[in-house]
């Protein structure tokens, strides 16, 4: 038997991205013994992979840092199969994002009479939540100028300078009224840096769960990682989780600790909690509520093209504004650069991406003939850039990660019709933001932005309405924590990252309560 499977741990963390890694940092650091179980590899250090959504052998996938399997989506009554932007390896999907780290705005989590909060507000307030965040900015290093809009002032670094083409687009929004500011970007500049965005940064400068998580946890002599071990179920009794199952190199091993941290995303961890049945939790652990993988929610995606009118190859991720985050007493989400210019490889990439989602896109000739439209749309875009409007998706309880039924998976997925009103009006204030400049919507139809799931393990005070408490500790379960997007009531209007790591560290510290007192 492995020896780290065999030594006395404190915590075992269950994925090893944003969550995993920033909860797995601080309970090392703070001198307890913490095991990581990844499904993915360790992979090598200086790698740069890419996320490929193409690519088919799960061998192939899995080696490469990214989920092995075929996610199955029924999405307004029609099912589709395709591959997400998941990644299974140390620092889980974390590796491949864009390295966004935006603070929520006061509305995301607290309700007023001026702006009303759809849960009536989250259990903690946002200035509970604020040293949290502030402590997460530093341990991302996170970079950028503050927002104007802004309720408290982030912890940032200072930024690269804006590119000619950014700077003209940065003058052109503030002609037009709107407030613009450097994104909040967790990336240390390292001399050199290429940002990374999209694939695994070769060095410590992409700041993400496996940089700014597992490895200094390891660096701390207090960690270790179980990696290409699949955890398959857990199993408690009265109000404990006694044990752990995973598959590894084709054996099944037993895991086991006083504590047992869950961050395997909105995605895995209602699934594996599902997938956990027995005679005394025929719903699966954790379910007494029969509230896991229920409210699932994603960001509404609004692409589109801007040209800045001045040629430039590099393309860069450093203009973003957020006032449109509330217009006509209704919820919408900020507006950011993607970090990509309008090339023919990025539409390329981009419909065959879209076509994935369907029957008819998925076969062979389809893909090819994306060619087409592609070299079309690079001739017509010219050296435009790449933005997007980030739309906020609220709770229902139909919207819901399902239990796998031959490991995979499966959610099912309605767009409500207050939905896509919200997506009229942002599509319109959009436009309005960028009066004065030359844009392209990029798509017509509703886009879920599949990387950002969220919402399945909602945290909250009463335990008929939800699954955690406000510290992530499972309501039913004593030694059962969570810690990733799955414990957000609603889905806010900025990137989740930085939330999810203040959460981590809000987490740890009150495990690591529980074993000081």
């Amino acid at each position: 038997m492995n020896a780290r499977v065999d030594q006395a741990w404190d915590v075992i963390v269950i994925g090893t991205g944003i969550g995993g890694g920033t909860a797995g940092r601080k309970l090392a650091e703070a001198g307890l013994k913490v095991l990581f179980v990844e499904q993915g590899p360790s992979g090598y250090r200086a790698e740069q992979t890419r996320l490929d959504t193409e690519m088919f052998v799960p061998e192939a996938r899995l080696a490469r840092g990214f989920w092995p399997t075929p996610m199955t989506a029924t999405v307004d009554g029609y099912e589709s199969t395709f591959y997400g932007p998941l990644g299974a390896g140390v620092g889980g999907s974390s590796v491949f994002y864009a390295a966004t780290f935006e603070r929520p705005e006061r509305h995301d989590l607290d309700s007023s009479n001026a702006r009303p909060h759809p849960s009536g507000g989250w259990p903690i307030s946002y200035d509970a939540f604020t040293p949290y965040m502030t402590e997460a900015e530093s341990l991302y290093a996170v970079r950028g100028t503050q927002n104007p809009l802004a309720n408290t002032p982030a912890n940032l670094a200072e930024p690269a300078p804006m590119n000619p083409a950014d700077s003209k687009i940065f003058e052109r929004l503030q002609t037009a009224g709107m407030h613009p500011y450097q994104l909040h970007s967790a990336v240390k500049n390292l001399e050199g840096c290429a940002s990374c965005f999209g694939h695994k940064c070769p060095r410590p400068c992409k700041m993400d769960g496996r940089s700014a998580g597992v490895e200094p946890a390891l660096a701390s002599g207090n960690a270790a990682i179980l990696d290409m071990a699949e955890v398959t179920r857990l199993d408690g009794k009265a109000g404990q989780i006694t044990h752990i199952t995973a598959r590894r190199n084709g054996a099944e091993i037993t895991l086991k600790a006083p504590v047992v941290l869950l961050a395997a995303g909105a995605f895995g961890s209602p699934r594996l909690c599902l997938a956990s049945t027995s005679e005394e939790h025929p719903n699966g652990i954790a379910n007494s509520s029969d509230l896991v993988g229920r409210g699932l929610m994603f960001h509404l995606n609004e692409m589109f093209a801007i040209w800045p009118g001045i040629a430039d190859e590099a393309p860069s991720k450093s203009v973003g504004f957020r006032d449109l985050m509330w217009r006509d007493n209704q919820r919408l989400g900020m507006v950011q650069a993607m970090g990509i210019n309008a090339s023919y490889g990025e539409i390329l990439h981009y419909l065959r991406l879209r076509m994935s989602r369907s029957a008819l896109g998925r076969n062979r000739i389809s893909q090819e003939a994306a060619r087409l439209p592609a070299a079309l749309a690079t001739k017509m875009l010219g050296s435009a850039k790449i933005f997007s409007g980030i739309m906020e998706d609220l709770p229902y309880e139909e919207n819901r990660v399902l239990a796998p039924e031959h490991g995979e998976i499966r959610f099912e997925y309605r767009l409500h019709d207050e939905l896509r009103e919200r997506r009229r009006l942002f599509r319109r204030e959009i436009k309005r933001a960028f009066k004065g400049q030359r844009m392209m919507f990029l798509s017509h139809a509703p886009e879920l932005n599949f990387g950002h799931p969220s919402g399945t393990m909602r945290f909250g005070e009463n335990p008929q309405k939800a699954v955690l408490r406000s510290d992530g500790r499972s309501h039913d379960f004593n030694n059962l924590y969570v810690a990733d997007a799955s414990f957000m009531p609603t889905s806010m209007g900025v990137n989740p990252s930085l939330t999810i790591a203040a959460q981590a560290l809000r987490v740890a510290e009150a495990i690591i309560k529980g074993y000081r007192q």
